[in-house]
């Protein structure tokens, strides 16, 4: 069901359509998907079509801007994103619309064909020997959300910090046996955030968590958003390697699995006071997967 056209947003999208474009006399206009923001598909007479993108209330408090510019900017160049047209500082963008688009799913994301693709956009950033300077410090973004939490008091889960001590033991433990480096990630990688042209080209879209962080984050966050089975994660892996996964690789891929979920746990429990109860039902989703792949790394 396509989402509802938020009035209010319809000064500010032909504003900037006709601070970039030159033009606002868009003759079809759809709202597209997003957890967050508002984002609109905009056709013209001449059979040009655009993106703009309104930023959600509250999301000034989790995302910076200018980051997310810098690492968007990057993504074009290395040609895995839609070209940019324009980046407001408050988060307004305007992009080219990619032809023939198809919005990836769960369903499509687990063909071997996607998932191929995807670790060659993956291999392609994080081998990108770009220091973007963004942070994707995962616990510390964390340390972050909880004071949001706090501050807005919003409950918290009473198993919560065992299930923190776990995590971090996980974390020291994975530390000690990988060599964990950090590069340009995406780390938000939805399947909705995955877009295909035709049949052969792919899309990686939305750069507003990225930052340096380890690479292997941006397969577990895949993995999990496409509710991958232990084959899909094989295939994911090897491709991504370029060779068999060792068991070290598993338990680096694991552990990343478990730091997804805390962290975009503590998110959405930060958005509950402005998204309400489905936030609070995906916060909850998440925790309980965060919980069953504690146990399936001990058993490794």
């Amino acid at each position: 069901m396509a989402k509802e056209i938020v009035t209010a947003d319809l000064s500010a999208v032909r504003k900037l359509l006709q601070d970039v474009l030159g033009k606002s006399d868009y003759t079809e206009m759809e709202r597209m998907g997003g957890l967050t923001n508002r984002t609109y598909k905009v056709g013209f007479a001449d059979g040009r079509q655009y993106v703009v993108r309104i930023p959600g209330e509250g999301t000034e408090e989790l995302i910076v801007r200018n980051d997310e510019k810098i690492s968007t900017q990057l993504a074009c160049q290395l040609g895995i994103d839609a070209p940019l047209l324009y980046f407001g500082d408050e988060g307004a963008k305007v992009t080219e619309f990619i032809p023939d688009a198809e919005t990836m799913s769960a369903e499509t994301m687990r063909e071997k064909n996607h998932i191929d693709k995807a670790a060659a956009i993956f291999r392609k950033l994080h081998s990108s020997n770009v220091d973007t300077g963004i942070p994707f410090e995962v616990f510390d973004m964390a340390k972050g959300y909880e004071k949001i939490i706090s501050d807005n008091n919003v409950s918290m889960y009473p198993d919560y910090d065992q299930v923190k001590a776990e995590v971090m033991k996980i974390k020291t433990e994975v530390d000690a046996i990988c060599d964990i480096k950090k590069v340009p990630c995406h780390n938000d990688a939805l399947c909705e955030n995955w877009i295909m042209s035709g049949k052969e080209r792919m899309y990686l879209i939305d750069w507003e968590y990225a930052g340096m962080n380890d690479g292997i984050w941006d397969l577990a966050d895949l993995s999990i958003e496409a509710s991958y089975e232990h084959c899909h994660d094989e295939m994911l892996l090897s491709e991504y390697l370029e060779r068999k996964p060792l068991l070290s690789d598993w338990k680096h891929f694991l552990a990343n699995k478990l730091y997804v979920d805390y962290l975009w746990t503590l998110w959405a429990k930060t958005r509950v006071p402005y998204d309400g109860q489905p936030m609070e039902d995906w916060a909850t989703e998440r925790y309980e997967r965060l919980k069953k792949n504690m146990k399936e790394f001990s058993n490794i």
